[in-house]
C-alpha cells in the first residue's frame, strides 16, 4: 500500500448513496485519477489517500484508495484552490482570487468570525457577504468535525453517520463518552468505540466502558438467538471481552436498569438479564397470543361431512392424526401442526384451506422467506405471501428503532389484517421480533394457524418461537408422525426419519435420490463437490448448474460458504471479456453469478414486470435470504442490478453491495424454508457445538430430488449422534404461563 498526496481536482462522478468518488488528483508528479469512498472530500481540498494503482480496462490506471485524509487548507495557494472549487456558494475563482489577496491566510478566520469584512472586497455587498459566510460555515461544520473524528480514526462515511446523529455535539460525544456511538449508531460495536476511546485518553475502568461492554455481550447474544442472558454468563463474558474482573463488569447494571436499557427478570433462582425491548416482545407475544386463544363450538358430525366431501372431491383420504387437525384447527382460535417430511402437514393445509373457503372466510397463506411462501402457493394452489409483504413492510428510514428489532408494518394494531383464518408455515424460521410483527396484526376472532418442524434449526434472529410455545403446552397441538406411502419411496424422507429416531441412515448408495461419498482428503472433496454441481446431477436432475445448492455448516475454512463460493464461481462462472466485474470486499461479483441478499433491507427499492402487459409493479424491501442473478454490472459506479426468484429486479448502489453475496453455497442455517433440486453438502469436521444431528437433518431435507454427502463418513455417524445443540436463552414458553397463571 502507497500514500499519495495533491489537491482534490474535478470531481468525474460521486454516488451520493454512498460516497463513491471518481476524481482528478494534482501531485507534484502531475495528474492522477483517484478513485475510492471519500465523499466528504470537496474539490480544492489538499489530501493523502492510501491504496494502490490498478488498472480499469475501461477507464485505464487509477489510484484506488482506501482511506483518504482531508487536510485543512493552511497556506495562501491551498485556500485559494479551495474557494476557487466553487464549493463555497457565491465565490468563483476570480472572486476567490480578490478575497485570498486581501485577506491572506487569514481568510477563513475572517470568513467565519468577521464576515462583515469580506465587503471590503470590491464585488461584495454587505448581504452576499452573510450569504457567503453562511455557505462556508455549512460546509467548515462537516469539514472540522471530519477532521476532527480523522484523528481518532475514524472513516469518511462513519464520520458522516456520526456527524448527521450529533451535529455540533459530535466533539462532547466523542471526547467526553465515546461509547455513546455503539448505542446511537448502527455499525458501532463496542470494540470499535473502545478503540477510539482509547484514542480519546478514556480511562480503561471507565463506567462508560463498562456499560457499553455489558450493551454489548447483550446484543451479540442476540445474534445468537438468544433473548436474554443468565446474570451470571452475561457479567463473565463482559469481564472476559472487556478484560475487566467480574466485579468491575456487573458494577453498571443497576444503572442500565434504572435508564431503562436492561430489564432483571427472577426466574427461580437465575437473574435472567435482557435488553429492554426484547422483554417487551416476549411478554407482548404472550400476552396476545392469549386474546387469540378463543374456542369455538363446532358440529363435530357435520365437519366430518365436510372433510369426507373435501376428501372425495380431492381424491385424498386423511389419516387419524391429520383429521384431528383438521378438527382441533377449526375448534380452537390458534392452533400448531407439526410434523417432519412426507408425515402431510401440506395435505392438511389444503384440507384446512378448503374447508374454510368452502365457509365463505377470507384465508391469508404465509412464510418467513419468499423461497417458503412460493412452495406453499405450489402446494396449495393458492397465493402465500411473505410475512413482511402480508404485512406490508414500511420502507420508511429504519431509524434507532430498527436496532432493537423493531419494524415499522402497514398492518399493526391500529390497521389489523382482514382475513379470517392466517396459515403460516415453516414457523420454525419465525423470530421473535417478526412474531411480534403478526400478532400485532391479528384482532381477536382471527384463527391463527402455526405450521412447522421442531427439529428444523431455529430461526436465525433471536427467539425460539416454535419451540417455545410447545414447550409451554398451553395451546392445542398436534403432531404428525405417519410416514406416507409415496413418501417412503425417499430415501431422504426415512433418512431424515432415521435421524430423529436415532437409527442409523441407509448410506449404500442403492437409492435414488441419496447418495453419500465417502472422501477424507479437502482437495478430492472440493473437486468432487465442483464435479458434482457441473457435470453430474444437472443432468440427472434436469437442472441448471445454478440450481444445484451447495450446503456446508460454516462460513470459514476449506469448505466454508466464503472458499466454496470463490471455488465455485470460477467453476460455474469463470471470468470473460465479456462479463463486467466488481470487487468486493472478499468477494468479486461478475454478470451472471448467483446472489443472496445476507440482511433485511427494508428501504431498498424493486420493480417487476406484470406477465402479460407492459405494466410494471414496484415496493421496497429485500429480506434476509432472499436469492437472485446478477443480471446487469455499472463498473464506472460499482452498482448492480439482481434478478431475483420471484421477478423482482433491484438496484444495488455502492452502499447497498455489503447485503449481497455470493450463494453458490450458503451455510445450513441460511437454508431453512429453502427447497432446491439437488442439495451437495461436504462435511469433514467441525466443532461438536456446530456439528449436530439437527443441523444435519435441516441440510438433508432441504433437498426435492436428489441429496450427496461427501465427506468423512465418522463425522457424519458423529453428527447423527450428537443431539445437543447450541443453547439459546428465551423466555416465551415461561411468559405464557406466567400470564396464564396471573389471568
Amino acid at each position: 500500500m502507497i500514500t499519495v498526496k495533491g489537491y482534490l481536482g474535478r470531481i468525474r462522478y460521486r454516488n451520493p448513496d454512498n460516497g463513491y468518488t471518481v476524481a482528478n488528483l494534482s501531485t507534484d508528479e502531475g495528474d492522477i485519477t483517484l478513485v475510492g469512498l471519500f465523499g466528504m472530500a470537496e474539490e480544492g481540498d489538499p489530501v493523502s489517500a492510501e491504496g494502490d494503482f490498478i488498472y480499469h480496462r475501461e477507464y485505464g490506471e487509477q489510484f484506488e484508495a482506501v482511506n483518504v485524509i482531508i487536510h485543512e487548507p493552511g497556506t495562501k495557494e491551498e485556500i485559494l484552490r479551495y474557494l476557487s472549487s466553487g464549493v463555497v456558494k457565491g465565490i468563483g475563482p476570480a472572486l476567490a482570487e480578490r478575497i485570498v489577496k486581501k485577506f491572506g491566510s487569514g481568510t477563513f478566520d475572517i470568513m467565519s468570525r468577521e464576515p462583515e469584512r469580506l465587503a471590503e472586497v470590491k464585488g461584495i455587498s454587505i448581504k452576499k457577504a452573510w450569504d457567503i459566510s453562511a455557505s462556508f460555515e455549512e460546509k467548515a461544520g462537516l469539514r472540522r468535525a471530519v477532521m476532527f473524528l480523522q484523528k481518532y480514526g475514524i472513516s469518511n462515511n462513519l464520520s458522516l453517520k456520526i456527524y448527521d446523529r450529533y451535529k455540533e455535539a459530535v466533539y462532547e460525544v466523542v471526547e467526553e463518552n465515546p461509547y455513546r456511538l455503539s448505542e446511537d449508531i448502527a455499525g458501532v460495536g463496542f470494540k470499535t468505540a473502545d478503540e477510539i476511546a482509547e484514542r480519546v485518553g478514556i480511562e480503561r475502568h471507565s463506567p462508560y466502558r463498562k456499560r457499553a461492554a455489558l450493551l454489548y455481550v447483550l446484543t451479540l447474544a442476540l445474534g445468537e438467538g438468544s433473548t436474554y442472558l443468565p446474570e451470571e454468563l452475561l457479567i463473565r463474558e463482559t469481564a472476559e471481552i472487556a478484560g475487566l474482573s467480574p466485579e468491575e463488569a456487573g458494577a453498571e447494571i443497576p444503572g442500565l436498569r434504572e435508564d431503562r436499557k436492561i430489564e432483571i427478570k427472577l426466574r427461580g433462582e437465575e437473574k435472567r438479564v435482557y435488553l429492554s425491548g426484547y422483554y417487551q416482545m416476549e411478554k407482548q407475544c404472550a400476552l396476545l397470543l392469549k386474546e387469540l386463544d378463543i374456542r369455538y363450538d363446532t358440529d363435530r358430525e357435520a365437519l366430518t361431512g365436510d372433510i369426507r366431501t373435501i376428501e372425495e372431491r380431492n381424491s385424498i383420504e386423511l389419516d387419524p392424526e391429520q383429521r384431528e387437525a383438521v378438527f382441533s384447527a377449526v375448534e380452537n382460535g390458534l392452533f400448531l401442526m407439526t410434523g417432519g417430511p412426507g408425515t402431510g402437514k401440506t395435505t392438511t393445509i389444503k384440507v384446512l384451506l378448503d374447508y374454510f373457503l368452502s365457509k365463505g372466510m377470507d384465508v391469508s397463506l404465509t412464510a418467513p422467506t419468499g423461497r417458503a411462501s412460493r412452495r406453499l402457493s405450489e402446494a396449495a394452489g393458492m397465493e402465500a405471501r411473505t410475512i413482511h409483504r402480508l404485512l406490508e413492510v414500511s420502507g420508511g428510514p429504519q431509524g434507532t428503532d430498527n436496532d432493537m428489532g423493531f419494524r415499522g408494518f402497514g398492518r399493526n394494531r391500529d390497521n389489523p389484517l382482514e382475513t379470517d383464518v392466517v396459515i403460516v408455515d415453516e414457523m420454525s424460521m419465525v423470530d421473535i421480533s417478526l412474531f411480534r410483527a403478526l400478532l400485532l396484526a391479528l384482532e381477536a376472532g382471527t384463527r391463527l394457524i402455526m405450521v412447522g418442524d421442531e427439529n428444523q434449526l431455529p430461526s436465525v434472529g433471536p427467539g425460539c418461537v416454535l419451540k417455545d410455545i410447545l414447550f409451554a403446552k398451553r395451546y392445542r397441538s398436534i403432531r404428525l408422525s405417519r410416514i406416507f406411502r409415496q413418501a417412503e419411496e425417499s430415501d431422504i424422507v426415512m433418512n431424515a426419519h432415521a435421524l430423529l429416531k436415532g437409527t442409523k441412515m441407509k448410506l449404500d448408495n442403492k437409492s435414488r435420490d441419496f447418495f453419500f461419498l465417502d472422501r477424507s482428503d479437502l482437495r478430492e472433496i472440493t473437486e468432487g463437490v465442483i464435479y458434482l454441481v457441473t457435470r453430474k446431477l444437472p443432468p440427472y436432475v434436469g437442472t441448471d448448474p445454478r440450481e444445484i445448492q451447495v450446503l456446508t455448516p460454516m462460513r470459514k475454512g476449506p469448505l466454508g460458504v466464503e472458499n466454496l463460493n470463490n471455488v465455485l464461481q470460477n467453476a460455474i462462472n469463470p471470468p470473460n471479456p465479456g462479463k463486467d466485474e466488481i470487487n468486493r470486499g472478499e468477494y468479486v461479483f461478475r454478470t451472471g453469478d448467483r446472489v443472496m441478499q445476507n440482511r433485511n433491507n427494508y428501504q431498498i427499492s424493486w420493480f417487476s414486470e406484470i406477465r402479460g402487459s407492459s405494466l410494471r409493479k414496484s415496493g421496497t424491501g429485500v429480506f434476509n435470504g432472499d436469492m437472485g442473478v446478477i443480471e446487469t454490472i455499472y463498473p464506472g459506479d460499482r452498482s448492480l442490478d439482481v434478478r431475483f426468484e420471484d421477478g423482482r429486479r433491484v438496484h444495488y448502489s455502492g452502499k447497498d453491495l455489503n447485503d449481497l453475496e455470493l450463494s453458490y453455497a450458503i451455510t445450513i442455517h441460511k437454508s431453512q424454508g429453502s427447497e432446491y433440486p439437488a442439495v451437495v453438502m461436504p462435511i469433514l469436521s467441525g466443532p461438536d457445538i456446530l456439528m449436530s444431528r439437527n443441523l444435519l437433518y435441516t441440510g438433508i431435507t432441504r433437498a426435492k430430488k436428489c441429496v450427496v454427502i461427501i465427506g468423512s463418513g465418522k463425522m457424519v455417524e458423529r453428527m447423527a449422534a450428537n443431539t445437543h445443540e447450541q443453547e439459546r436463552y428465551t423466555g416465551l414458553d415461561l411468559e405464557i404461563l406466567r400470564y396464564d397463571e396471573n389471568n
